[in-house]
């Protein structure tokens, strides 16, 4: 996901929707989906209350990139960015 954001954040510099849009699908909710029943099965239900809608936020990303000005996906793409440090601060791979 910081791959994602790094790369949405360079798209709204250079004004690239495609970049943008290209970065926050990484994210979204193919990534979600591309987690194997295994490994999701381990996850806390906490985990997932943050992760669901985080990667649901990146798909928003990826429409609005078609046509929001910069400075709206800017600020989308800083709540997105809340729910990452909420998670963060949460979990930790010890």
């Amino acid at each position: 996901m910081l791959a994602s954001i790094q790369g949405i954040i360079a798209g709204i510099g250079e004004e690239d929707r495609e970049r943008i849009i290209e970065a926050a699908r990484y994210s979204g909710n193919r990534m979600a989906r591309a987690t194997p029943a295994s490994v999701r099965a381990r996850l806390p239900k906490e985990f997932r209350e943050i992760g669901g809608p985080t990667h649901m936020l990146f798909e928003e990303i990826v429409i609005r990139a078609e046509t929001d000005d910069m400075a709206s996906l800017a600020e989308l793409t800083g709540r997105t960015m809340q729910n990452c440090l909420a998670c963060h601060a949460r979990f930790r791979a010890d």
